[in-house]
């Protein structure tokens, strides 16, 4: 009966072991892992075989065509992935050190907080603290604060109506959304206008899971209209180039139309709602910040 106690699967789990399943997953073949890792492939069926045998459960099973994961293959091979990437990342952050980087922060952060206000704040915070290092990534404000609480991150920034579970949450930034049309437009040469007063005319919306986009089909549903979505885009800058080829309204923060709409001919009219007034959150987990985090937390929030 194998040992499946905790320490016993741990001392398994070495990270040569590890490359070679996934190398196994990738290629298909035991005889393809094998020769990506110089070795003989039945030196390869071993490990996999002391891996199962450890585990206590088969990983992968043979068909016709190669090697096919099973359910718990699958698990092992998601957080494999995942344990490499790290192994990396260690690897390349003590290599920085080395050069004399004093720190590193990870930061996940939403479209709005990258596009407006982080490339000035951070210039700002690196132009005295050169010897920190910066990791950016952008995320959808959900998957900001899911990202925070797993350790992925030290610190967050995510739209302020979002739950932010068991993190602590301080005010960053404010923004304003804004309507975006051609200049000839109808609705160009409002000096305000209300959602409601939109819907009867297609929109160009943010991917599913942005909280801009979430907000405005939220908002026409309690109106009881349809949001008349043409196309799900990634970015602000896709949002104003279909505009800018009519192919419906937009909605991005003021500040993005300041640094894109004018060489786009596009207008900028002021949504009224008072959810198109909103606050950025910068989001930590309760605890001890690490220096080099605390440092950049605090010249976030005194941001001006």
């Amino acid at each position: 009966m194998p040992d499946c106690s905790t320490p016993s699967i741990l001392n398994r789990l070495d990270l040569k072991t590890l490359r070679l399943f996934a190398a196994i997953c990738e290629d298909g073949t035991l005889n393809g892992a094998a020769r990506r890792a110089a070795i003989a492939p039945s030196a390869v069926s071993k490990r996999l075989a002391e891996l199962e045998r450890a585990l206590g459960c088969d990983l992968l099973v043979r068909d016709p065509k190669g090697m096919r994961l099973t359910p718990a293959g699958e698990t092992l091979l998601h957080h494999t992935r995942r344990m490499l990437a790290s192994a990396e990342q260690i690897t390349l952050e003590l290599a920085e050190h080395a050069r004399g980087v004093r720190g590193f922060v990870r930061v996940l952060a939403n479209l709005s907080a990258i596009v407006q206000f982080l490339p000035e704040d951070l210039q700002a915070f690196l132009g005295v603290q050169a010897d920190i290092r910066i990791d950016l990534e952008e995320r959808p404000s959900g998957g900001v604060v899911a990202g925070v609480e797993e350790g992925a991150a030290d610190l967050g920034i995510c739209a302020g109506g979002t739950d932010t579970r068991s993190l602590l949450a301080h005010p960053y930034r404010g923004d304003r959304l804004v309507l975006v049309v051609p200049t000839g437009h109808p609705l160009a040469d409002r000096e305000a206008i209300a959602l409601a007063e939109t819907l009867d005319y297609d929109h160009v919306g943010l991917h599913r899971e942005s909280s801009i986009y979430a907000t405005l089909r939220d908002e026409a549903r309690r109106l009881g209209r349809p949001l008349r979505l043409r196309i799900h885009v990634p970015g602000f800058d896709a949002i104003c180039r279909m505009a800018q080829a009519g192919m419906g309204l937009g909605v991005v923060p003021e500040h993005v139309h300041a640094l894109l709409g004018p060489q786009m001919q596009l207008a900028a009219v002021p949504l009224k709602d008072p959810w198109a007034r909103r606050t950025l959150n910068l989001v930590v987990r309760p605890g001890a910040l690490s220096p080099a985090a605390a440092l950049l937390l605090a010249h976030l929030r005194n941001a001006p």
